[in-house]
């Protein structure tokens, strides 16, 4: 029982490890122009609009902030799924699974 306990606290360090891993990892979505960057762990953590699109309309340049954010979100989920499969892999066999 106390060994499967340690595993678990292991596992737990390895998931909190992850996640920070993951906070240094940055995807990108673009959408004509408008670049939106988020972490692994699916924040965004910045937006860039090129002075091209200042002239471009408030409804037009949102609906654009919008698609390029989504596109970064599924880039970071992507990411995230991958650390976690090789994560979860190596410590499922570590727990006789």
């Amino acid at each position: 029982m106390f060994d499967k306990m340690k595993q678990l606290q292991q596992m737990k360090e390895q998931m909190d490890a992850a996640k920070e891993r993951l906070n240094h990892i940055s995807v990108k979505g673009e959408c004509q122009g408008i670049i939106v960057v988020a972490n692994g762990n699916k924040k965004i953590i910045e937006v860039i609009i090129p002075e091209s699109l200042n002239d471009a309309g408030r409804d037009e340049l949102a609906e654009l902030i919008v698609i390029a954010t989504n596109k970064a979100l599924e880039n970071a989920e992507n990411v995230f799924e991958s650390e976690m499969r090789g994560m979860a892999g190596g410590l499922m066999g570590g727990l006789g699974f």
